[in-house]
């Protein structure tokens, strides 16, 4: 299920593959995948994967298809695995998690599921 409500077309900095979890380049205007989960995630890479240089469409409201980076259940907080995959955020004691939003099916490694974008940081 895919319903976005605010797409905003931006330059990728590097390389992102479709259905990625993003960040902003600092100072730059330009995005990229986000490779931790303490990275600021601010939306999801389109359908369309993004050369580096490339302007391309990321999604930064509503609900977004996303590439599940492990075992993912429903309603799961979601940050970003290194490779900007979605994963179930699960920070130890007193460690903050950015998060993406909240998944809205379940799935495995390599499902395209659909996540509710409210970013935000949890704590462990």
């Amino acid at each position: 299920m895919n319903n976005p409500t605010l797409i905003k077309n931006m330059e990728a900095a590097a390389d992102v593959a479709a259905y990625r979890i993003v960040k902003h380049v600092s100072g730059s205007g330009t995005y990229t995948f986000s490779a931790s989960a303490t990275d600021a995630h601010f939306g999801v890479q389109g359908s369309l994967s993004a050369l580096s240089g490339e302007r391309s469409d990321v999604i930064v409201a509503g609900i977004a298809e996303v590439e599940y980076g492990g075992n993912v259940t429903a309603g799961d907080e979601l940050t970003a695995d290194a490779s900007g995959k979605a994963v179930a955020a699960a920070p130890s004691a007193g460690v903050n998690n950015r998060v993406i939003g909240v998944a809205m099916v379940s799935g495995v490694s390599g499902d395209i599921g659909s996540v509710l974008i409210a970013p935000g940081r949890i704590q462990g």
